[in-house]
């Protein structure tokens, strides 16, 4: 079982930007953060549903080959409302929202890449 992940971003601030608004479309929000003072070596920014943070961002050279990451939710307006808001914060389209057959078929995703690439994904398994 997963408890928590992790990518390094190239632009601290701007991905942190990124994040909080694209994954506040789908229930999640900043909830920690702390300056590499704290941590020792680097800026973290934690985000999750309160009260626990599960998705970490750190500033430091970017994954190669970029991550994917997916997010669950409850149903496909939020897997729009994801798509919506994270190209608003300047995500690049790598997958508009639709059904995805070929994974099963009540799989709705969309897909967006971040500033460094890492392709995020918000996906709703569920039927309409």
């Amino acid at each position: 079982m997963i408890d928590h992940i992790g990518v390094s971003v190239s632009d601290f601030e701007k991905s942190k930007a990124f994040y909080v608004k694209a994954l506040t479309a789908i229930g999640y929000a900043l909830l920690m953060e702390f300056p590499s003072a704290v941590t020792g070596s680097t800026d973290v920014a934690g985000f999750g549903e309160p009260p626990k943070p599960d998705f970490w961002i750190s500033k430091g050279a970017p994954h190669q080959p970029p991550m994917h990451v997916a997010f669950r939710v409850n149903n496909r307006a939020l897997v729009d409302a994801f798509y919506r808001e994270a190209i608003a914060a300047g995500g690049r389209d790598n997958g508009a929202p639709g059904i995805r057959p070929h994974y099963h078929q009540d799989y709705y995703g969309a897909f967006v890449l971040d500033p460094d690439g890492h392709n995020i994904e918000a996906v709703c398994h569920l039927p309409e």
